[in-house]
């Protein structure tokens, strides 16, 4: 079997849409005005002491200089969020118009039907070629019972789990 050594950008995101992964949207309220982004690299259960997750950001972010130094509210969007994905991922227009959030005390933001909250601040960013791989400290979460499934991308498409039925 041979390797494929065609490594250029578009063949490589082809090839990593292979491996499935959530998505989560890292939200704050900054100046009076909600602020996000959203990552599908992002990573729970880096560190159990400290509790730390983690997700790679583009080095050409406009939202994360600002974002970073926030309370963040990430939020791993649920099975009907697609739309919320794109919308929050958008360069143009209102990202935030008529998305029903939280705000904690701290300014961080949260998705109504997310399948899981977590409070977060910036514990280490460490530069990785054309992106930094963020470090984020967990001060709190909410699993909400369970009510929301996670939204899943894979293969340049966003998917559903399905539920197992029981007998």
């Amino acid at each position: 079997m041979a390797l494929e050594t065609d490594l250029h950008p578009n063949a490589l995101r082809q090839a990593f849409g292979r491996f499935p992964s959530g998505i989560a949207a890292l939200c704050a309220e900054i100046d009076g005005a909600p602020q996000g982004i959203v990552a599908s690299s992002f990573t729970v259960g880096v560190s159990m002491d400290p509790p730390l997750v983690m997700f790679a950001v583009q080095n050409t972010s406009r939202t994360w200089p600002v974002l970073r130094t926030a309370r963040i509210g990430v939020s791993v969007l649920g099975t009907g969020h697609d739309g919320v994905c794109r919308q929050i991922a958008s360069r143009d227009g209102d990202r935030f118009a008529g998305l029903s959030l939280h705000e904690a005390e701290t300014g961080a933001l949260f998705l109504d039907e997310a399948a899981l909250w977590l409070e977060t601040s910036v514990e280490n960013e460490i530069p990785a070629g054309d992106h930094a791989v963020v470090l984020l400290r967990v001060h709190g979460y909410s699993t909400h019972d369970g009510a929301h499934e996670p939204l899943v991308f894979h293969g340049s498409a966003f998917r559903n789990l399905a539920v197992p039925a029981f007998a």
